[in-house]
């Protein structure tokens, strides 16, 4: 379990992040059009896996239009957008915001991906949803870089994840 903080007090996820190195976990979450997608259906693409509570926070929503504009970058990636938020709910985000460099899914129908990543938040107010994690992957679905968030409020290490991907 890995401990982070919430406005400054201490929370816990349910466990630990897969390691660099390790074969990314297989998820099942649900995109915009309520399909069902995997990590095999973008095997072959180097992947950024933007995980977080809820696009309706800035931090989140920040996060999201920073990954947009570096995938809008990046040779044969793909950004994923990974909140426990309504597919609908995403999808109004960017089109609001007229982002299409990043891929939004959720999993608002069972806890397949946090359970396979290790990443809920365990207790305190946010208990259920998504931690602020960045995981990069090669184009084989092994893990480039990690990083737990410590204070779910602050922005991920942008450079740091862009940077593993070269």
């Amino acid at each position: 379990m890995a401990t982070i903080t919430f406005k400054g007090n201490p929370v816990n996820t349910k466990g630990n992040l897969p390691q660099v190195g390790e074969q990314a976990p297989d998820f099942k979450l649900t995109a915009g059009d309520l399909s069902d997608k995997s990590l095999a259906d973008f095997k072959g693409k180097k992947i950024v896996l933007n995980i977080f509570p809820s696009v309706d926070t800035g931090t989140c929503a920040a996060s999201v239009r920073a990954f947009n504009k570096e995938a809008s970058q990046l040779d044969n990636t793909v950004v994923l957008c990974i909140s426990k938020d309504l597919p609908f709910a995403q999808g109004r985000f960017c089109a609001a915001e007229g982002l299409s460099n990043v891929v939004t899914l959720s999993e608002y129908k069972d806890s397949n991906f946090s359970d396979a990543y290790q990443l809920a938040i365990a207790e305190g107010p946010l208990a259920g949803l998504l931690s602020r994690v960045v995981i990069t992957l090669d184009e084989n679905g092994k893990v480039l870089y990690e990083e737990q968030v410590a204070e779910i409020a602050d922005e991920p290490n942008y450079a740091a994840a862009i940077a593993s991907l070269n």
